[in-house]
C-alpha cells in the first residue's frame, strides 16, 4: 500500500464505522406496534363485550389489569427494538390476540359459574399471563445467539427425559387428575412438566439431527419408489416411538406421546428431505395407537366416545361421551355469526375453560370468529415454518420447524378431538386454553421463534450475478 492511498482507505473505515452508528427506520418494528395495539385494543373489546353481555355493565378493575399486561406486551416490543430489531413482527401480535381472546372468554365462563378472586380461572390466567411474558423477556434478553443452545443438545434431551418423568416422584405426582402429567409442589402450586419437556427435547431433535443427518439421507435400499433407512438409522427412531408408547401407557397420556412423536418425524423429514421418513412415522403411528387401543382401556373408552358418540348409553355413562356432545350442540348453538360474546352457554360443557375452549369460542363467536382464531393460528404456523426454511444454518431451521409445527399440531389434535374428526386428547389449545404452563411455555416459543428469526434476518445472503 503506497502512502497515498492510505490516508483514503482510513477515510473509507472512518465513513462504513460512522454509518453504522445511524440506525435506519425499524419497519419489522413499527409495524409489529400497529399491529400490537390492534390486537390489545380486540383484546380490551373482547373483555368488555363479555361484561356488557353477561353483566350489563363494565367493571373496570379487571380492564386496569389487562392493561397492566398490555404494557408487558410493549415492553417486550421496546426490548426487541434495542436487542431483535429485525424479528418477524407477526409473531408477538398474534400470540398476543389468542392470549386476549383466551383470557376474555375464560373470564365469561367464570361469570357464569361465579368464580371471584383466586378461585377464578381468568384470574390466574392473567397471573400466568404476566409469568409468562416476563419470561418471554427474559429469554430475548438473556439469548443472545440461539446457536449456543446446540451446544446443550444432549443435556436437553436429559432435561426434557426428566421432566416427563417428575409426575413418578414421590411426593410430586398429583394424583387427582385423569392422567399422570401433573406435578404438585405443597398442593398450592401445580403445573405440567411435560410442556417444558417438549420445547427441550425440541432442542435436542433438532441438535441430534445436525449430526447425523448426513448417515440418515444418503444411505438405505431403494424399495416401491423410495430409498429406506437401515436398521441402525431406524434405531433413533424406534427410541422415540418407544418412548412415546411409554408416556401413554405410564401416564395416560395420549396426546403428548403423540405430539412428541409427531415433533420427531417432521424434524425427521425436514433435516433428510426423505419420504420414507414420514410414511415409517405413519405406520408406526398407526401400529402404536391400534396396540393402545386394545390394550389400554381408556384409550378404548375415548375411540367409543368418538365413534358412538350420540349413544344415549355413552352419554350418560362415567367418563362416557357427555362432554364431547355438549361442545358439539354449543358449536350448533352458535351457528355461523355466534351469539355474542356474554350471551352463550358455553359453562355447560364440563372444562369449558380448558379442555373445551374452541367450543366455548364457537357458541359465542359462531364459525366465522372460529375460523379467524384458525387463522390466526395458520398465520403464526406459517411464519414460524418461514423462518426455519429462510435460515442457512441447520440447527436454527430445525429448531424453528419443530417448534411451531408442534403449535400446529396442538390446534389440530385440539380442534379436531371437540369437532369429532379425530378422538379427543389430553392436550391444551395454544395460548387460548386455561392452564398456567402451557402458557409460559408457549411465550418461551414466542421469544425463541423471534430470537430465530432476528438472526436469520441478519445473516448475509450470497448474490449471484
Amino acid at each position: 500500500m503506497t502512502a497515498d492511498t492510505a490516508p483514503e482507505v482510513s477515510a473509507d473505515t472512518s465513513v462504513l464505522r460512522a454509518l453504522r452508528k445511524i440506525r435506519g427506520p425499524q419497519t419489522q418494528r413499527n409495524r409489529e406496534f400497529w399491529l400490537l395495539l390492534f390486537s390489545v385494543l380486540i383484546s380490551g373489546c373482547a373483555i368488555a363485550l363479555v361484561q356488557l353481555g353477561a353483566l350489563g355493565t363494565i367493571d373496570p378493575m379487571i380492564l386496569l389489569i389487562s392493561g397492566g399486561l398490555a404494557i408487558l406486551v410493549f415492553a417486550l416490543h421496546i426490548v426487541l427494538r434495542f436487542v431483535a430489531s429485525d424479528a418477524d413482527p407477526f409473531v408477538l401480535p398474534i400470540a398476543t390476540l389468542l392470549t386476549g381472546l383466551g383470557i376474555a372468554m375464560i373470564y365469561r365462563i367464570d361469570i357464569a359459574q361465579h368464580n371471584t378472586g383466586w378461585a377464578a380461572y381468568s384470574t390466574k390466567q392473567l397471573a400466568w399471563t404476566a409469568i409468562s411474558m416476563a419470561g418471554a423477556i427474559a429469554l430475548v434478553i438473556a439469548l443472545r445467539n440461539y446457536r449456543v443452545l446446540y451446544r446443550f443438545t444432549y443435556l436437553s434431551g436429559l432435561a426434557g427425559i426428566l421432566l416427563l418423568l417428575l409426575p413418578f416422584v414421590p411426593g410430586l405426582g398429583d394424583t387427582g387428575a385423569n392422567a399422570d402429567v401433573w406435578v404438585s409442589i405443597g398442593g398450592i402450586f401445580a403445573f405440567q412438566p411435560g410442556e417444558m419437556a417438549k420445547i427441550f427435547l425440541a432442542i435436542f431433535f433438532a441438535g441430534y439431527l445436525v449430526r447425523t443427518r448426513e448417515s440418515l439421507s444418503s444411505v438405505g435400499k431403494r424399495f416401491l419408489g423410495f430409498t429406506w433407512p437401515r436398521m441402525r438409522e431406524l434405531g433413533p427412531v424406534i427410541v422415540v416411538w418407544l418412548l412415546s408408547l411409554g408416556i401413554i401407557v405410564s401416564q395416560r397420556d395420549l396426546g403428548t406421546g403423540v405430539l412428541i412423536f409427531g415433533m420427531f418425524i417432521v424434524m425427521l423429514y425436514v433435516a433428510t428431505g426423505k419420504t420414507s421418513w414420514v410414511l415409517i412415522g405413519l405406520a408406526m403411528v398407526a401400529a402404536g395407537v391400534a396396540a393402545a387401543t386394545q390394550i389400554l382401556s381408556y384409550v378404548q373408552g375415548r375411540f367409543h366416545n368418538w365413534l358412538d358418540a350420540f349413544n344415549p348409553e355413552l352419554i350418560e355413562a362415567d367418563g362416557g361421551s357427555y362432554q364431547l356432545v355438549q361442545g358439539i350442540f354449543g358449536l350448533a348453538h352458535g351457528g355461523l355469526i355466534g351469539t355474542g360474546l356474554g350471551q352463550g352457554r358455553p359453562h355447560l360443557t364440563p372444562l369449558a375453560e380448558s379442555d373445551y375452549i374452541i367450543p366455548s369460542l364457537g357458541e359465542e363467536l359462531g364459525l366465522i370468529g372460529l375460523f379467524a382464531i384458525l387463522c390466526l393460528y395458520m398465520v403464526f404456523v406459517s411464519r414460524g415454518l418461514r423462518i426455519g426454511l429462510a435460515g442457512q444454518d441447520d440447527f436454527g431451521k430445525l429448531l424453528a420447524t419443530g417448534l411451531s409445527f408442534t403449535i400446529a399440531l396442538q390446534v389440530f389434535i385440539m380442534v379436531g378431538g371437540v369437532t369429532r374428526v379425530i378422538p379427543l386428547t389430553g392436550l391444551t389449545t395454544p395460548f387460548l386454553a386455561a392452564g398456567g404452563s402451557s402458557l409460559v411455555a408457549n411465550w418461551l416459543i414466542v421469544a425463541l421463534l423471534l430470537r430465530i428469526s432476528d438472526r436469520v434476518r441478519r445473516q448475509p445472503r450470497v448474490v449471484i450475478g
